[in-house]
């Protein structure tokens, strides 16, 4: 099979198109021809060696976690799925080796749902690491109706999801972000307010009484407001700090795979109750380029390769 892989640690120029062998699946997995995978942040980070004790790699490397395709071949306990079966993944592993940015991959089953009728593969692939991420860190603050929230990067790729799985529930949310997402921002359900200087008055301007809950998905001192803004008994959560947890008793997250949310995700948005963003959906051969485009860190919505 075709693949991006990497045989060393380093920048994108260390990725190549590679004719590698074809993975085989285990007992408790499924052999996926994958027809489209989304690129993610901690890919890259991981290709640079920051996640070095965290989670081992095994070179050749294989970057991507987030998957949409066909299963070609079942492994030998597999009751959940058959093969012709259109499945989403996050296919987290306990190594970085095979991942998704691949024309096959193996995928545990744990990892997978189905996917709905009428939502595109494109679609798909761009909702499992980002939208998990968010609804685990939305359901872990304990965001409910009537609840004001304060949502930090509130048009990312995860804060996206999350200002729209918060508004679902009943919240209020408000969200930063720079001033030509704030439409965007809008458009979700969310009230904007400007990064910067100003952004503890402007959001007090909001929420007089501070925020229920505090949620980040940014790190760069986001949290550095939350003694101005969080009411007394609010919940923080983060995904790059854990000063949420050991500073202000609330949460540090790291997205699991689970298939029950990740079904619920997929239903969301082929209801067209969930906005998928897609920036850009590009060639296996341009993956390299579009990890480049990544990194510049602009990009609004998901970048999605089709091998």
């Amino acid at each position: 099979m075709k693949a991006i892989a990497y045989d060393r640690f380093g920048s994108s120029d260390v990725l190549a198109l590679q004719e590698l062998p074809d993975p085989h699946p285990g007992s408790d997995s499924v052999l996926v021809q994958v027809k489209a995978a989304s690129l993610n942040p901690v890919d890259y980070k991981a290709r640079e060696g920051y996640l070095q004790g965290v989670i081992d790699t095994v070179f050749p490397a294989v970057p991507g976690w987030d998957v949409a395709g066909v299963i070609v071949k079942a492994g030998l306990d597999t009751p959940e799925f058959e093969v012709g079966d259109e499945i989403l993944a996050y296919a987290r592993k306990d190594v970085i080796s095979g991942g998704t940015v691949a024309e096959l991959v193996e995928v545990p089953v744990r990892t997978a749902a189905r996917k709905p009728e009428g939502l595109s593969f494109e679609d798909a692939a761009a909702l499992p690491l980002a939208g998990l991420t968010a609804l685990q860190t939305v359901r872990r603050a304990g965001v409910s109706a009537g609840s004001t929230v304060l949502i930090h990067a509130a048009a990312g790729g995860v804060g996206s999801y999350a200002t729209q799985l918060a508004v679902l529930a009943g919240a209020r949310v408000v969200g930063t972000a720079s001033e030509g997402n704030h439409e965007y921002l809008r458009s979700l359900g969310a009230e904007p307010v400007a990064y910067g200087d100003s952004l503890v008055e402007a959001a007090r301007g909001l929420a007089p009484e501070g925020f229920d809950h505090i949620l980040d998905f940014v790190g760069n001192g986001a949290l550095d407001t939350v003694p101005q803004l969080l009411r007394a008994g609010g919940t923080v959560a983060s995904i790059t700090d854990p000063a949420a947890r050991d500073e202000y008793g609330g949460h540090y997250i790291w997205v699991r795979p689970n298939p029950e949310d990740l079904a619920e995700l997929a239903q969301l948005a082929a209801d067209g109750r969930l906005k998928v963003e897609v920036a850009d959906v590009v060639e296996l051969a341009q993956a390299a380029d579009a990890y480049r485009t990544l990194e510049g860190g602009h990009v609004r919505g998901k970048l999605v390769v089709r091998p």
